[in-house]
């Protein structure tokens, strides 16, 4: 799977910016992201085949920036075996912590996009920054098992 874009916003309700790259940290998420504060929800993260799946639903085609995520990434869809696991991308890893629900300000960006994002984790997950590292879309990006870290070489 590959990065696919790159997001952030730098209030609340702000308009998303799209970048090519970006450093991301334990400290700051994605760096001018408002939510980048150390939490569960510090990186968002959207599966591309998903939000076709949601577009689709609706008949239309809208951005994935729409759905406000820091993230979108190729050729993965998530579901609840993913909790706990590790997104890692060169040096940057993320540990997944939970399904992003969708809030009603998806419905005001489009109707309907609450409830089309709500079935097969289709609104992507929020991840917390476990190591610093730079990213440029187009980069290769893996889920790795978060035990897998910890054992050592044999």
């Amino acid at each position: 799977m590959h990065i696919k874009g790159i997001a952030l916003r730098a209030h609340s309700r702000g308009d998303m910016q799209l970048l090519t790259q970006s450093r991301v940290t334990r400290a700051a998420g994605v760096e001018g992201d408002f939510r980048g504060r150390p939490s569960s929800r510090q990186v968002t993260v959207l599966s591309e085949s998903s939000w076709r799946k949601t577009c689709a639903e609706l008949g239309v085609d809208l951005p994935w920036h729409t759905r406000r995520a820091n993230l979108l990434l190729s050729d993965y869809e998530f579901d609840i075996a993913d909790l706990g696991q590790i997104i890692q991308i060169g040096q940057l890893k993320l540990r997944i912590s939970r399904e992003t629900m969708p809030c009603r300000r998806m419905d005001e960006l489009h109707p309907g996009l609450t409830a089309a994002l709500r079935p097969e984790w289709r609104g992507g997950v929020c991840c917390r920054v476990m190591e610093s590292g730079e990213i440029h879309v187009g980069d290769e990006a893996h889920i790795v098992r978060a035990d897998a870290l910890s054992q050592p070489a044999a």
